[in-house]
């Protein structure tokens, strides 16, 4: 016999089409990150916008990892595609000026959403979905991290969701149930994974100076590619490890496997891993389906850095992309032009100094070269010209590149100078030395 639930799911199910047909001129789109934008509801938006039938259209989406209908460059004139956190499907287009950015930290942004945003009851959210449970609920599995939030709050339209069968049901608080949704689609596609990111000779180096300084018992938040690939790596001696992070990883779940990861000395949220979207390969996809220890919650809950701060030895690593002789970090642009976003960078810095024992590292290599294809140092008298500081000088714990650990926070400028060329590579160490006296840093 057909469910209460079941029956109210076929009332609500219709086509990409008919979903997109709920969108009026001037209307704002919110979306998750990453693999929770639907793909078929916004090519089928796209499609209304190149007919003329719908217009000024806003597009709110963050970590763009796969090519959508409202990415397409030929309505960019007829709707506007804002990014929270620059990804690869759109930073080219955001350096040519095609789409804009919103520079925001990640925890703030549900808030941002709802209470700055203009016109917000003529606004939708809109999120891929699991399929639904016999309880009518639907869950918002690897992206937990932005839609549920936002909805929550009672000030937008519609709901529209697109239930896709490869998105795992997560436990935690990120599930829609089926009363409140206006319209859902179907879209079984497969999601966006990873490739996995190989380890550099400066990646195994970093990742042994952040490894040693991890105590038994601590709680981690650590993200995707070489450098916390390495962490991960060195970790596997450690004991009773704890996950608070924005972002859950391949490399979590191969130290939960090794016994590494029990979250059974976390002070809060003991014993679950807890995360707000899950990116990687389907193994962590599969991991986190129907699994009790992990839960999936929004970016004002995991990204609160009172919450971040409950746990004790409570451990931070984050990329930065330059560092000044003051300890300024630019972590999300290349001079002026964007490049990734603020993130979650700021919110565990501040909730690694509010825990017992906390401490948060930004790596950085001690070098990169340049369009020319010279060499430059990661360290710099000051910023480039047009660099974005996302990390305040205030605020910085620690600098890690492949030459050692710089501790920042609460040092003076003479030591903090003293203490970053030193971790500068040693071709750039006299020429910093030179410039730090010059500005009177040091004498």
């Amino acid at each position: 016999m057909q469910s209460r639930w079941e029956e109210l799911y076929r009332q609500k199910l219709c086509s990409a089409d008919d979903c997109a047909k709920l969108l009026h001129n001037g209307d704002g789109i919110y979306a998750p990150l990453g693999n929770g934008q639907p793909s078929a509801i916004m090519n089928a938006i796209a499609n209304r916008v190149r007919a003329n039938e719908v217009k000024d259209i806003v597009y709110t989406g963050g970590v763009d990892v796969k090519a959508i209908g409202t990415l397409a460059p030929d309505i960019q004139d007829r709707m506007q595609m804002n990014s929270g956190f620059v990804g690869e499907a759109v930073r080219k287009g955001c350096q040519m000026g095609l789409y804009t950015y919103t520079s925001n930290r990640l925890g703030h942004s549900i808030e941002i959403i709802c209470d700055h945003t203009l016109h917000v009851d003529k606004s939708v959210i809109t999120a891929v979905v699991s399929p639904m449970d016999e309880h009518g609920f639907l869950s918002s599995g690897s992206h937990a991290d932005l839609a549920w939030g936002s909805w929550k709050s009672g000030k937008f339209r519609d709901l529209i969701l697109e239930v896709n069968e490869n998105m795992p049901r997560s436990c935690g608080n990120n599930h829609f149930h089926i009363s409140e949704v206006t319209a859902l689609c179907e879209n079984n596609m497969p999601l966006v994974e990873l490739p996995d990111i190989p380890i550099s000779k400066e990646d195994e180096i970093i990742g042994q100076y952040i490894a040693e300084r991890v105590p038994d018992g601590a709680c981690i938040q650590i993200g995707i590619g070489g450098t916390p690939n390495a962490v991960a790596k060195y970790l596997k001696d450690k004991k009773d490890l704890g996950v608070h992070s924005e972002m859950l990883t391949d490399s979590m779940v191969d130290l939960y496997y090794d016994g590494v990861i029990t979250c059974a000395k976390k002070n809060f949220n003991r014993f679950k891993m807890i995360g707000s979207f899950a990116l990687g390969s389907k193994k962590l996809y599969d991991f986190i389906n129907n699994n009790p220890f992990v839960e999936m919650h929004c970016t004002s809950y995991v990204n609160e850095p009172y919450y971040i701060g409950l746990n004790d030895n409570f451990i931070s690593v984050n990329a930065t992309l330059e560092v000044d002789l003051t300890g300024q970090c630019c972590s999300e642009s290349i001079g002026y032009k964007q490049y990734s976003g603020v993130g979650g960078q700021l919110d565990f810095v501040q909730g690694a100094w509010r825990s017992n024992g906390g401490q948060s590292f930004l790596t950085v290599y001690s070098t990169y070269k340049d369009k020319e294809g010279n060499l430059q140092s990661s360290i710099k008298p000051i910023l480039t010209h047009g660099a974005i500081v996302t990390t305040a000088r205030s605020e910085v714990d620690n600098i890690v590149t492949e030459y050692g650990v710089a501790h920042l926070k609460g040092n003076e400028i003479r030591k903090r100078v003293q203490d970053l060329i030193a971790i500068a590579h040693p071709d750039f160490r006299d020429q910093l030395t030179f410039e730090s006296k010059k500005m009177c840093y040091i004498r």
